[in-house]
């Protein structure tokens, strides 16, 4: 068994959620690990806001539906009007989860985040530590968030320009908005995948790191509750390189994804750390309807991307109940772990 299978069986065997003694257990377990590597350990504590995490989705998904059957109901709209509605609505739900999860007055609650550092570094693993179940997969909540946006779209156009195909396409933005709806928060899967597979191949990588190399790893929290660590970590922290890395299932390609400009340096040294070890690739934008914790990093300039390994498949165990260990073994941990090490190794430019 490699040391990643092993950190994931440690890790991946009980549910994570936020504020629960198993997660505060996972934090500890993480610095006990990372304390013999000479990684000097420390916890930081934020306030958040639950209710954006528990909440925003279904919210949102009911908002959009009530606005594109408002739309809908109008039968005519100017074109300015219906630009104006989506981009308010568009403003709301980007801005929702990036500040107004710290700002946010209703269900505050204290996270942890865990920083080890050695030496002053320029390049950090960042991996989230909680979990949550979801009545719906990551995949029915990425068709739903594709199936909103066509329907809304449709719906506007409709309304705008007089078409016939406005009730079909607002019969599509309500089957969309219901994966959203759906979207509470529970603790009913023990979170292997998502995130324990991340942090295993975090810890696995921080011991094939040169021990002169000056590296950062972040284990944060809430992440499952609309990014609230990542995003409290931007508060003070000056931007530097991030390697955030979240879902490595046992079959698949690695893939990175990103948001905003395409950090080349990053994927560069990414792909070139995947040819050396014989991994297969994939570049990509992040996936609409998906937030890791680089979304809230490169929104406070970092440059920064998210590293994960999988299938269409492993899109559907995630935040479902069949994410536990009886549906992995961590067989793919150990080679995104090495990707990991090599990238970071040379970002760091360390010798």
């Amino acid at each position: 068994m490699s040391d990643g299978a092993a950190h994931l069986a440690r890790l991946g065997g009980l549910s994570r959620p936020t504020g629960s003694a198993a997660c505060a257990d996972a934090r500890r377990y993480c610095g006990d690990v990372l304390a013999p590597l000479g990684f000097v350990i420390q916890e930081h504590s934020f306030e958040y806001s639950q209710f954006i995490g528990r909440w925003a989705a279904p919210a949102i998904g009911l908002v959009a539906g009530m606005a594109a059957t408002l739309w809908y109901a109008a039968g005519s709209i100017s074109a300015s009007q219906a630009l104006g509605i989506a981009v308010a609505l568009a403003m709301a739900t980007w801005a929702m989860p990036l500040r107004g999860v710290l700002r946010g007055r209703i269900l505050r609650a204290t996270g942890t985040n865990l920083f080890a550092t050695r030496g002053e570094p320029r390049v950090w693993l960042v991996a989230h530590i909680d979990s949550k179940w979801q009545p719906v997969s990551m995949l029915v909540r990425v068709a739903g968030v594709l199936l909103l946006v066509v329907g809304i779209i449709a719906v506007i156009v409709s309304s705008t320009i007089g078409g016939s195909f406005g009730g079909p396409a607002l019969i599509v933005a309500w089957i969309g908005a219901l994966p959203l709806m759906l979207s509470v928060v529970g603790a009913r899967n023990h979170g292997t995948l998502d995130n324990a597979s991340g942090v295993a191949a975090v810890l696995e990588a921080a011991a094939l790191i040169p021990p002169t190399c000056a590296i950062g790893i972040a284990i944060t929290d809430a992440e499952e509750l609309a990014l609230a660590g990542a995003t409290a970590w931007t508060r003070d922290a000056k931007p530097g390189i991030a390697l955030n890395c979240d879902s490595v299932d046992d079959d698949g390609p690695l893939v990175v994804m990103y948001s905003g400009r395409s950090p080349r340096e990053i994927i560069s040294r990414l792909e070139q750390a995947a040819t050396a070890h014989d991994e297969p690739m994939r570049i990509m934008r992040l996936i609409p309807g998906i937030l890791t914790d680089h979304v809230p990093l490169a929104h406070a300039g970092w440059r920064t991307v998210t590293l994960s390994r999988g299938t269409i498949r492993t899109l559907q165990r995630i935040h479902t109940s069949r994410d536990t260990l009886a549906h992995m073994s961590g067989r793919g941990i150990a080679g995104a772990a090495q990707v990991l090490a090599r990238a970071a190794t040379e970002l760091s430019q360390c010798k």
